[in-house]
């Protein structure tokens, strides 16, 4: 099971930065509509419950995690 701050790696990773702010929207940080997409793909491979509507609605790492311990019943 994947925790927080791995999350926040593994998007950091995919975006190619060392670090994230995780109140600050992803679209402000260097995530388009492709690497949305791409990243959203990469999270069902990985069974992490979120998709790329959720991306929309929620942009930013920690309110993305919140949907995720929700979704997962923690």
């Amino acid at each position: 099971m994947m925790d927080y701050a791995t999350f926040c790696d593994e998007v950091a990773e995919f975006l190619g930065t060392d670090k994230l702010d995780p109140d600050i929207s992803l679209l402000d940080q260097g995530l388009d509509s492709m690497r949305a997409m791409n990243l959203a793909m990469e999270w069902e491979e990985l069974g992490i419950p979120l998709d790329f509507a959720d991306l929309a609605q929620v942009p930013t790492l920690a309110g993305l995690w919140v949907l995720v311990e929700e979704r997962r019943g923690s």
